[in-house]
């Protein structure tokens, strides 16, 4: 029986994939989760349009993404922070502080998109942040930490 997966099943395949199962395994099982629906013509011809919709979609996305990262290529953030006699850091500067930086640079990034190189920034120094605008757009920051 072939179906349409409505979403990601394990060991079977992803969303939006024309699969062929055994009957039982379809009707007794994808069928009433809510995990597939049956593949007719129609739902083919619906599932074919969703494709062609959300593919156009995904390319306004990724265009917005990559205006972005050219904006933020350049930018070079500075993150003061308390600091002992010695340059360590009392705590580590994390995404929140970065993502506040850049919101004051006129950038609005949310801070689950950044990534530390560095596992944590406990000392003043320079440090590289990666931010993932979108699945194919990543874009590397430079930021310093200096004492307050």
């Amino acid at each position: 029986m072939e179906i349409i997966l409505k979403q990601d099943v394990q060991n079977l395949g992803n969303k939006d994939e024309i699969v062929k199962v055994k009957n039982g395994y379809a009707r007794n099982y994808l069928i009433p989760n809510g995990l597939a629906i049956t593949a007719t013509e129609s739902a083919k011809k619906i599932l074919a349009e969703n494709i062609k919709q959300r593919a156009h979609k995904e390319a306004k996305v990724k265009a917005d993404a990559e205006v972005i990262a050219k904006k933020l290529e350049g930018v070079k953030l500075t993150i003061g922070a308390k600091t002992s006699s010695t340059g360590k850091i009392f705590g580590s500067v994390n995404t929140i502080q970065i993502a506040e930086a850049l919101t004051q640079k006129g950038f609005d990034i949310d801070r689950k998109i950044i990534s530390i190189q560095d596992d944590q920034v406990k000392e003043v120094g320079t440090y590289q942040a990666e931010i993932k605008l979108h699945r194919e757009v990543k874009v590397k920051i430079e930021f310093e930490v200096i004492a307050e």
